[in-house]
């Protein structure tokens, strides 16, 4: 298996669609859904993320989304681990890698403790149990535990295997220039591309995350990479008021699903407790950001 660096670019973040009452896995909607994230270029996908609900998800379920997106698109995929147990997540890793087989390009594992060393012997026994590259998640408002970046960055440089980091820690920009500056792998941005202008900024090799326009992360990395920052900002600008309503504490996840939903890519936008369905008293405001938003779909 490859330990290669993640490519730069847009890893898109795959949502997971429910439907009827149960909830269930809505596979034709994440099939169509993972069918325009390759129609437009992104680089690859994050499947069984936060985003992706994972861990709302059975172990069949799990199973069932990675089955449908790899039998639907050819792209690398990233799949999520959600425990913070090393035990647990080689099982996840297990399970992604009997799935996904020689696709999987990494496995997106949450930082699990402040201890480096204890983060460092966890990365490690997880790459030594599976062979997997690692794609190391730094999001403490999911796993609750805070690490500095220079403190991350000691603890990575002896483990094995490393193949991205997904920056996710406030303030993210400070996070990337840091991480950036200490180690040779790729850093993510994430949040939703709230600071993915800052982040390209300041080294960043890209978006990982799941903005409801991933045309629009596309055009500003490929602007950047073209143009550098005012190409960049140009590019993000239409995409911003949107980006900023979606990153919404709590109603994220509900706010990008009914996006997901209107743009036709999935059948319902419901979510699973405890996550926060949308008030009713934003989706006026919802509608108006979505008619203000660049229509056109197509930039592959």
């Amino acid at each position: 298996m490859t330990h290669d660096p993640l490519a730069p670019g847009v890893w898109g973040v795959v949502a997971t669609p429910f439907a009827g009452t149960a909830l269930a896995v809505d596979e034709p909607s994440l099939g169509r859904l993972v069918e325009h994230y390759e129609r437009i270029g992104v680089t690859g996908l994050t499947v069984l993320g936060v985003f992706g609900e994972a861990a709302a998800l059975t172990t069949d379920e799990r199973r069932a989304v990675l089955e449908t997106v790899t039998d639907t698109v050819g792209l690398p995929l990233v799949v999520g681990a959600t425990s913070l147990a090393t035990g647990p997540v080689i099982d996840e890793v297990r399970l992604a890698q009997e799935v996904v087989g020689d696709r999987l390009a990494g496995v997106m594992v949450q930082v699990n403790s402040p201890n480096p060393e204890v983060l460092a012997k966890h990365l490690t026994t997880v790459h030594q149990a599976t062979g997997a590259g690692i794609v190391v998640q730094d999001y403490p408002l999911i796993s609750g535990v805070n690490i500095g970046a220079s403190v991350l960055a000691g603890a990575l440089k002896s483990v094995p295997g490393v193949v991205a980091i997904k920056a996710e820690a406030p303030p993210t920009t400070l996070g990337v220039a840091t991480l950036t500056a200490a180690l040779s792998v790729p850093v993510f941005g994430g949040l939703g591309g709230l600071g993915l202008l800052d982040e390209l900024a300041v080294g960043s090799a890209g978006a990982m995350t799941g903005f409801s326009f991933p045309e629009g992360l596309i055009s500003c990395v490929r602007a950047f990479q073209e143009g550098g920052y005012a190409a960049a900002r140009e590019a993000f600008l239409p995409y911003l008021p949107l980006v900023n309503f979606e990153q919404q504490a709590k109603i994220a996840m509900a706010i990008r699903k009914e996006c997901l939903r209107r743009r036709g890519f999935i059948g319902d936008s419901a979510v699973r407790p405890p996550a926060t369905a949308l008030p009713e008293v934003l989706v006026e405001q919802l509608h108006r950001h979505l008619d203000a938003t660049p229509a056109k779909a197509e930039v592959a």
